[in-house]
């Protein structure tokens, strides 16, 4: 089991989208008993929402509906318990370290990084473009899933 926790600022945009569009892609391939998603902020500000309505509303026009999912922080466990931590963006990254146990900073990454196209995801918080930052994170995940099932032969059969 694969253990993937998504993190951007407050989990209301970007972080709970990653979270539920890799489920969703995870699913379609028959993988979800061997990847296990979730996602967290890095900040406390938006603890215990929903997804903000038009993160929530761009997940429901892709037939994914996130209503469960409540705005959590991050925590130093959160690096014990996930094989793999995925910021939206180097801010968060730089977050994330306030909680990393010392040794563990190689389990942290961009989820653009793993795309030909490098960087941040912009927030849609700021920049009202959801179209946008949901097409960036579909682009991310997608590389993210293939670079796992490439490189753990056990996943191989999901092709």
């Amino acid at each position: 089991m694969i253990r993937i926790l998504f993190v951007c600022h407050g989990n209301i945009c970007r972080s709970p989208m990653a979270e539920y569009i890799m489920r969703d892609m995870v699913a379609e391939r028959g993988l979800s008993g061997e990847i296990e998603v979730s996602s967290a902020g890095t900040s406390s500000e938006e603890l215990g929402c929903g997804v903000y309505p038009p993160a929530k509303a761009y997940l429901r026009r892709l037939g994914i509906d996130p209503s469960g999912k409540r705005a959590r922080q991050m925590g130093r466990e959160d690096f014990e318990d996930h094989d793999m931590l995925v910021a939206m963006e180097r801010y968060n990254l730089r977050n994330m370290m306030r909680y990393c146990p010392k040794g563990m900073e190689n389990k942290t990454f961009l989820l653009r990084d793993f795309t030909d196209s490098p960087g941040d995801i912009e927030d849609p918080w700021y920049t009202g473009d959801f179209e946008k930052v949901g097409r960036q994170i579909r682009e991310g995940c997608r590389a993210l899933l293939e670079k796992l099932v490439s490189e753990h032969p056990e996943f191989r059969r999901y092709r």
